[in-house]
Protein backbone atom coordinates (compact mmCIF):
# COMPACT_ATOMS: atom_id res chain seq x y z
CA UNK A 1 0.00 0.00 0.00
CA UNK A 2 1.60 3.25 -1.17
CA UNK A 3 -0.46 5.52 1.08
CA UNK A 4 0.95 5.69 4.60
CA UNK A 5 -2.25 6.94 6.22
CA UNK A 6 -4.97 4.48 7.10
CA UNK A 7 -8.21 5.43 5.46
CA UNK A 8 -11.07 5.00 7.87
CA UNK A 9 -14.33 6.64 8.60
CA UNK A 10 -17.56 7.38 6.89
CA UNK A 11 -16.28 9.33 3.87
CA UNK A 12 -13.28 7.36 2.75
CA UNK A 13 -13.87 8.47 -0.85
CA UNK A 14 -13.27 12.09 0.22
CA UNK A 15 -9.95 11.04 1.71
CA UNK A 16 -9.02 9.30 -1.54
CA UNK A 17 -9.91 12.49 -3.43
CA UNK A 18 -7.74 14.51 -1.02
CA UNK A 19 -4.75 12.21 -1.53
CA UNK A 20 -5.13 12.29 -5.32
CA UNK A 21 -5.57 16.09 -5.27
CA UNK A 22 -2.29 16.39 -3.33
CA UNK A 23 -0.54 14.12 -5.82
CA UNK A 24 -1.87 16.13 -8.75
CA UNK A 25 -0.62 19.36 -7.14
CA UNK A 26 2.78 17.72 -6.57
CA UNK A 27 3.01 16.72 -10.23
CA UNK A 28 3.03 12.98 -9.59
CA UNK A 29 1.11 12.26 -12.81
CA UNK A 30 3.39 13.77 -15.49
CA UNK A 31 1.60 12.00 -18.35
CA UNK A 32 -1.73 13.30 -17.07
CA UNK A 33 -3.18 9.81 -16.65
CA UNK A 34 -4.43 8.80 -13.21
CA UNK A 35 -4.29 5.26 -11.84
CA UNK A 36 -7.20 2.99 -12.78
CA UNK A 37 -10.04 2.27 -10.38
CA UNK A 38 -8.62 -1.22 -9.88
CA UNK A 39 -5.20 0.20 -8.98
CA UNK A 40 -6.77 2.60 -6.48
CA UNK A 41 -8.79 -0.24 -4.95
CA UNK A 42 -5.60 -2.22 -4.39
CA UNK A 43 -3.63 0.75 -3.11
CA UNK A 44 -6.23 2.01 -0.64
CA UNK A 45 -7.88 -1.31 0.19
CA UNK A 46 -11.36 -0.13 -0.78
CA UNK A 47 -14.23 -1.30 -2.95
CA UNK A 48 -14.40 -0.17 -6.57
CA UNK A 49 -17.42 2.04 -5.88
CA UNK A 50 -15.49 3.90 -3.18
CA UNK A 51 -12.57 4.54 -5.55
CA UNK A 52 -15.04 5.63 -8.25
CA UNK A 53 -16.70 8.10 -5.86
CA UNK A 54 -13.33 9.59 -4.95
CA UNK A 55 -12.55 10.10 -8.63
CA UNK A 56 -16.03 11.59 -9.18
CA UNK A 57 -15.24 14.28 -6.60
CA UNK A 58 -12.21 15.35 -8.65
CA UNK A 59 -14.23 15.22 -11.86
CA UNK A 60 -16.93 17.42 -10.33
CA UNK A 61 -14.19 19.90 -9.36
CA UNK A 62 -12.97 19.95 -12.96
CA UNK A 63 -9.52 18.57 -12.11
CA UNK A 64 -9.96 15.42 -14.15
CA UNK A 65 -12.07 14.17 -17.04
CA UNK A 66 -13.06 10.68 -18.08
CA UNK A 67 -12.06 9.67 -21.59
CA UNK A 68 -13.83 6.60 -22.93
CA UNK A 69 -11.35 3.74 -23.46
CA UNK A 70 -8.52 5.80 -21.89
CA UNK A 71 -9.57 6.32 -18.31
CA UNK A 72 -9.30 9.44 -16.22
CA UNK A 73 -6.83 12.16 -17.13
CA UNK A 74 -5.98 15.60 -15.83
CA UNK A 75 -8.34 18.08 -17.48
CA UNK A 76 -5.52 20.24 -18.86
CA UNK A 77 -3.82 17.39 -20.72
CA UNK A 78 -6.31 16.95 -23.54
CA UNK A 79 -4.70 17.83 -26.85
CA UNK A 80 -7.90 17.77 -28.85
CA UNK A 81 -11.28 17.77 -27.15
CA UNK A 82 -13.84 15.14 -27.92
CA UNK A 83 -16.75 16.36 -30.02
CA UNK A 84 -19.10 16.59 -27.04
CA UNK A 85 -16.55 18.77 -25.22
CA UNK A 86 -16.33 21.14 -28.17
CA UNK A 87 -20.13 21.38 -28.32
CA UNK A 88 -20.33 21.98 -24.56
CA UNK A 89 -17.63 24.68 -24.86
CA UNK A 90 -19.54 26.44 -27.63
CA UNK A 91 -22.82 26.37 -25.70
CA UNK A 92 -21.00 27.45 -22.51
CA UNK A 93 -19.64 30.42 -24.43
CA UNK A 94 -23.13 31.35 -25.63
CA UNK A 95 -24.42 31.17 -22.07
CA UNK A 96 -21.59 33.23 -20.55
CA UNK A 97 -21.76 35.93 -23.24
CA UNK A 98 -25.54 36.24 -23.06
CA UNK A 99 -26.30 34.58 -26.39
CA UNK A 100 -28.41 32.19 -24.37
CA UNK A 101 -29.92 34.30 -21.59
CA UNK A 102 -30.86 32.99 -18.12
CA UNK A 103 -34.21 31.25 -18.33
CA UNK A 104 -33.97 30.81 -22.10
CA UNK A 105 -34.69 27.45 -23.65
CA UNK A 106 -31.64 25.58 -24.86
CA UNK A 107 -32.10 24.41 -28.46
CA UNK A 108 -33.55 20.91 -28.67
CA UNK A 109 -31.37 17.86 -29.13
CA UNK A 110 -32.62 17.64 -32.70
CA UNK A 111 -31.64 21.25 -33.43
CA UNK A 112 -28.24 20.76 -31.83
CA UNK A 113 -27.67 17.56 -33.80
CA UNK A 114 -28.26 19.47 -37.04
CA UNK A 115 -26.28 22.51 -35.99
CA UNK A 116 -23.20 20.52 -34.97
CA UNK A 117 -23.67 17.57 -37.34
CA UNK A 118 -23.39 15.24 -34.34
CA UNK A 119 -25.10 12.13 -33.04
CA UNK A 120 -27.80 12.25 -30.39
CA UNK A 121 -25.45 10.65 -27.83
CA UNK A 122 -22.75 13.25 -28.51
CA UNK A 123 -25.24 16.10 -28.05
CA UNK A 124 -26.59 14.50 -24.88
CA UNK A 125 -23.08 14.15 -23.44
CA UNK A 126 -22.49 17.87 -24.06
CA UNK A 127 -25.74 18.77 -22.34
CA UNK A 128 -24.93 16.54 -19.35
CA UNK A 129 -21.62 18.41 -18.96
CA UNK A 130 -23.49 21.72 -18.85
CA UNK A 131 -26.02 20.30 -16.38
CA UNK A 132 -23.20 19.12 -14.08
CA UNK A 133 -21.66 22.58 -14.26
CA UNK A 134 -24.98 24.09 -13.17
CA UNK A 135 -25.40 26.10 -16.37
CA UNK A 136 -28.39 24.16 -17.71
CA UNK A 137 -31.33 22.49 -16.04
CA UNK A 138 -33.61 19.85 -17.56
CA UNK A 139 -37.37 19.97 -17.03
CA UNK A 140 -38.82 16.62 -18.11
CA UNK A 141 -41.33 17.06 -20.89
CA UNK A 142 -40.47 20.72 -21.34
CA UNK A 143 -36.83 20.78 -22.36
CA UNK A 144 -33.61 22.24 -21.05
CA UNK A 145 -33.19 25.80 -19.88
CA UNK A 146 -30.32 28.10 -18.98
CA UNK A 147 -30.09 28.39 -15.20
CA UNK A 148 -30.98 31.67 -13.60
CA UNK A 149 -27.98 33.58 -12.18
Amino acid sequence: MRESRWLTGWRVYCQIADVLRERIAAGEYPTGTLPSEADLCTEFGVARNTARRGLAVLEDEGLIVTIPAKGRVLSGTLAAPYRYQAIAADLRGQITTGGLAPGAAVPSESELRQRYDASRNTVRQALVVLEREGLVVAHPGKGRFVCEG
